[in-house]
């Protein structure tokens, strides 16, 4: 992917700058999005856009993002770079001051960045095309605002990278109460009996899209229950099944936590008919 979006105007990636006094750059002083399209077609883009506004807000970026404005920028994006199946990635820093000093400084310009990157072909509800996954767990170390998508993503990064050195996917995340907060880049969904439940939203997880978009598609259909509750860790070890959620996975099936096998160590059922659901519907948001 070549072409990038800064402050107004496209150019190469290789002749992309901002200044090293950043705040973006210094302090991770920002807020991202991702937002996956598929042959040109946006997926969750209102409700990415929506979660960037709040971040901006937490924040105090004073930044309206115009929708409109930001869909332009994507679909340029996607038309530059010759379409398919690509991530956008939008990104809004503070700005850059003349000094490094932590507090907000006032009358700033935000820096806008926005780029494309390659994203695998959109998963499909088939058990043996499906994208599977091992997880290790670990308890929860981050800040306590992780429902803001900064772009301060040390904490994430080291849990991902606990679980990578051993050769897995991903890490599952916990709390001092034993209570699943999420995954280092994904939200958690646990199937027991046939029942799907996903931890609430607090200060401790982020307010995935997916996992926004997937929860209203099973409510609508109304085919599989699902709940909105404190999941423990115990039962996250026992659970017939266990997905992983994200823009760029949608629903991705668990197979072992920890070199223990979930359920049958298979992709299950509820799975199938969950990704089946979520792929018909994920352009309706």
């Amino acid at each position: 992917m070549s072409t990038v979006y800064l402050n107004g105007e496209y150019m190469p990636m290789s002749e992309a700058r901002i200044s090293p006094m950043d705040r973006g750059f210094l302090f991770g002083d920002g807020i991202y999005e991702v937002v996956p399209s598929y042959d040109g077609r946006l997926v969750g883009f209102a409700p990415h856009l929506l979660r960037m506004q709040q971040g901006l807000d937490a924040i105090e970026i004073k930044l309206h993002v115009e929708h409109e404005a930001w869909r332009r920028i994507a679909d340029e994006l996607i038309k530059r770079n010759g379409g398919g199946n690509l991530g956008i990635y939008f990104h809004v820093s503070r700005g850059a001051d003349t000094q490094r000093h932590h507090a907000y400084p006032e009358g700033l310009k935000p820096t806008l960045y926005a780029f494309a990157f390659e994203i695998p072909p959109a998963p499909v509800a088939d058990k043996s095309a499906a994208s599977v996954y091992t997880v290790a767990t670990a308890e929860d170390l981050r800040w306590k605002r992780c429902n803001i998508k900064s772009t301060a993503l040390l904490g994430n990064v080291m849990h991902y990278q606990y679980g990578h050195a051993q050769g897995h996917k991903e890490t599952i995340l916990y709390n001092s109460d034993g209570e699943i907060t999420e995954a280092a880049a994904c939200n958690v969904f646990v199937v027991s009996k046939g029942v799907v439940a996903t931890p609430l939203l607090d200060h401790q997880k982020l307010p995935g899209i997916t996992r926004l978009m997937l929860l209203e598609i099973l409510r609508r259909d109304g085919s599989i229950p699902v709940q909105e509750r404190v999941v423990t860790l115990d039962e996250l070890g026992s659970a017939d099944e266990v997905w992983l959620t994200s823009s760029s996975k949608e629903i991705a099936p668990v197979l072992s936590i920890d070199g223990k096998p979930v359920g049958t160590g298979e992709v299950g059922d509820v799975w199938l008919a969950a990704q089946r659901l979520y792929s018909t519907h994920k352009f309706d948001f």
